[in-house]
């Protein structure tokens, strides 16, 4: 299983994931996946965990991440890490994009391929 080579931003559809949350799916294989999320401000990446690594990048706007214990607001050229397991959220204090990398690729954000979410 993999994405197509070329994933050209205006070609593809955004996932509306509601309350003010939009997700594109870019390149992935079966051991890494790229994903972008539009937030709108006040929306709300609700506290989660799961068992992909994660690793993501600020491309735009403000927001107060938490991750396990630690909170930290982080904007546009910020990063951060999550260990797989570790519940994580965030909140959009200004409206952004955070693109993030998934290792292995999230099956659950594959509607053709979509299983449970762990």
């Amino acid at each position: 299983m993999q994405s197509e080579l070329f994933q050209i931003e205006n070609d593809m559809p955004w996932e509306d994931l509601g309350n003010g949350i939009q997700r594109q799916v870019f390149g992935y294989d079966d051991r890494v996946m790229l994903v972008k999320a539009k937030f709108e401000a006040g929306a709300i990446g609700t506290l989660h965990e799961h068992h992909h690594t994660q690793v993501t990048y600020v491309d735009s706007g403000v927001f107060e991440m938490t991750i396990g214990e630690e909170k930290k607001t982080i904007r546009k050229g910020d990063g951060f890490y999550v260990p797989p397991h570790a519940v994580h959220g965030c909140v959009c204090l200004e409206p952004g994009i955070l693109i993030d990398a998934f290792t292995p690729h999230r099956s659950d954000f594959l509607k053709d391929e979509a299983t449970p979410s762990s």
